[in-house]
């Protein structure tokens, strides 16, 4: 029996024989407030634009092509969002942010926010002026959401960074928690293996004629992460066509250069996009720190972690309901650095109560 405060704060947790009388019953499973470790919040007006089962590379080309929205407009769906995440109980999300569009939806939110202002730069010629841009998106949210959120420069993707512009955020982002698209398509480990494949698509529309990625021989992955080496903590989102090699690489990479691994699944966004979800099982086999994302509206029926949960429970059974909750609550507490209140029912934290229903497939907050 879980016994709280009117606001939520633990004060104990006891054998219902030594509950008393004033006991609460609820049907489904009590959990702490979930975590949403992946969303792009300022991307909620596109919902029900993109359909669904485009392929990554259409999908890709149909959000740059389509955020020209109504500022009033895309505000409105902002607000939406946020208040959908804090009904089903979520208290906590490492947001993706390219603009300031979020800022004012979240100044006056009671979820705890770690906004990652996602760099795009396609070319070492322009990566200092689009750091300089970045770095001014950054400071904006730094100076209007201050502690216990959390702001930092991140990249998007191995296809939309360059060498140099790696090297620069390596160097802004020490110790700190930042994140990357990652292997959502093979094209990507062809654009580095061979300089060639779909996303040449996505450059055009950039103005880029050709990759401006040097060509490795490699995969993505073992071609990006040797540029940090800064003691940060990765976020790596989506690991939809990872393979072994490139989880032991990885995992070796970052225990020698005293980088921490944190593996983001957002099956939902994966089944939308690409009707192909991430090899779950392999990366528990490897021991892989595992949390949990409903990307965007863009990219998503609903931005609901009981759903996602929901999803994986159905597509892998064999993983136990237990931990797949861990992953949505403690773990993705402490690779956020909200564990401190957050992520677990301890005596004197105030993580939050949400009951999901017994089918996984809704939650609301409690506390």
């Amino acid at each position: 029996m879980l016994i709280t405060s009117d606001k939520g704060v633990v004060a104990d947790i006891l054998p219902l024989s030594e509950a008393g009388d004033d006991v609460e019953t609820l049907e489904g499973i009590l959990t702490p407030g979930l975590i949403n470790a992946h969303c792009h919040l300022e991307l909620s007006h596109l919902k029900n634009v993109i359909p669904p089962h485009t392929g990554l590379i259409e999908f890709l080309c149909s959000v740059v092509t389509k955020r020209d929205f109504p500022p009033d407009f895309i505000q409105q769906h902002i607000e939406k969002a946020e208040k959908e995440m804090y009904e089903n109980g979520i208290v906590a999300v490492g947001d993706i942010c390219n603009t300031t569009d979020a800022i004012a939806v979240k100044q006056n939110s009671h979820i705890a926010w770690h906004s990652f202002i996602e760099v795009l730069s396609f070319t070492d010629a322009k990566a200092e002026e689009n750091m300089a841009h970045y770095t001014s998106v950054l400071q904006q949210h730094l100076a209007k959401l201050p502690a216990p959120n959390n702001s930092v420069i991140t990249p998007h993707a191995p296809y939309s960074i360059s060498p140099k512009t790696f090297e620069l955020i390596n160097k802004a982002t020490p110790g700190q928690v930042i994140s990357i698209h990652n292997q959502e398509h093979p094209a990507e480990d062809e654009l580095y293996r061979t300089g060639g494949g779909e996303y040449l698509r996505l450059f055009k529309i950039f103005g880029v004629a050709q990759s401006p990625f040097p060509v490795t021989g490699k995969s993505s992955l073992q071609s990006y992460l040797p540029h940090f080496n800064n003691g940060q903590t990765i976020f790596l989102i989506h690991n939809t066509y990872m393979s072994q090699e490139d989880i032991s690489f990885a995992n070796n990479y970052a225990e020698k250069k005293k980088l921490k691994l944190v593996y983001c699944l957002c099956p939902n966004a994966n089944l939308y996009i690409e009707n192909k979800l991430p090899p779950v099982e392999m990366l528990m086999n490897n021991h892989c720190h595992l949390v949990l994302g409903t990307d965007s509206y863009s990219s998503n029926w609903q931005l609901s972690i009981a759903s996602e949960i929901a999803t994986l429970h159905n597509h892998f059974p064999g993983v136990p309901l237990d931990t797949i909750l861990s992953w949505a609550t403690s773990h993705a507490a402490k690779a956020l650095r909200f564990d401190e209140h957050l992520g677990s029912f301890e005596k004197g934290k105030q993580p939050g109560v949400t009951l999901i229903s017994n089918n996984l497939e809704t939650s609301h907050k409690i506390l």
